[in-house]
């Protein structure tokens, strides 16, 4: 029979509303309690929750220190090793990896790669996805790549992923901005610029700075266009950059 060992913290976490929300930790082998160390361990599918994110890890370790306003001891780290999984109502996420600095609001996962998972996109990171759990914002570092249900994707360095309540007040993914070797790759055509914005509600990415589409062949650049991933069309607008101009070059069809 499984041991099942389980501990509800008695050590609120610092939050920025108001009022505290405790952390319950449990796991199906063992959690110890080293007072000296003021270190808690949790092994064997152990589960962290606070509110309503939860993170599950084959291993973590949970850090404390007395809080000076209140007295009382607060979580101030948490580290999770092995298979880790966050859910949020905002996201799922999956690594290697986790850190949650709880003061900071600031949670680090890395893996080969991370993973941010909504309703509708995958978003991945070769170096890491750091989530800030109260401003609902996550930013994800390093050959990053976004793919739709559509099977769309955006390739990147750097994205930054707003999260916001819907009219259902359900949370879901609202903005990403996209930054530095910005490439959008469609069944109808490919699209690289310096820097973007996905707008997933609306299936639309705008495209900002040495904007190149290549449909099949043709190209077109200038310094700014529109993708609708619904549709497969893209448009392109000149600017300062291409002196006003929009250019292009078109592959001239085989005769048959």
């Amino acid at each position: 029979m499984r041991t099942f060992a389980y501990i509800a913290l008695a050590l609120s976490c610092w939050a920025t509303s108001a009022q505290a929300q405790y952390i319950t930790l449990n796991a199906d082998k063992e959690v110890t309690w080293d007072s000296q160390a003021q270190k808690m361990t949790a092994v064997g599918n152990a589960v962290a929750t606070k509110g309503d994110m939860s993170v599950k890890a084959a291993l973590m370790e949970a850090y404390y220190a007395k809080n000076d306003t209140t007295g009382k001891n607060t979580i101030t780290e948490v580290h999770a090793v092995d298979n880790v999984v966050m859910t949020s109502p905002q996201a799922n996420a999956y690594g290697d990896t986790l850190d949650y600095d709880v003061v900071k609001d600031e949670v680090i996962l890395k893996g080969q790669p991370a993973k941010l998972k909504t309703e509708k996109e995958v978003i991945t990171a070769k170096d890491r996805i750091t989530y800030y759990p109260t401003a609902q914002k996550a930013i994800a570092l390093g050959d990053v790549r976004a793919t739709d249900k559509d099977n769309n994707k955006i390739f990147s360095e750097k994205m930054i992923a707003f999260f916001k309540k819907d009219a259902n007040d359900k949370m879901t993914m609202d903005k990403v901005e996209i930054y530095d070797n910005v490439k959008i790759v469609t069944k109808d055509a490919t699209v690289t610029a310096d820097k973007g914005l996905y707008l997933p509600k609306i299936a639309v990415i705008k495209l900002f700075d040495n904007v190149l589409i290549d449909q099949q062949g043709n190209k077109l650049k200038g310094d700014f266009a529109e993708t609708n991933l619904n549709t497969g069309k893209s448009r392109i607008i000149a600017g300062k950059t291409s002196k006003g101009r929009v250019s292009g070059i078109f592959k001239e069809k085989k005769k048959r």
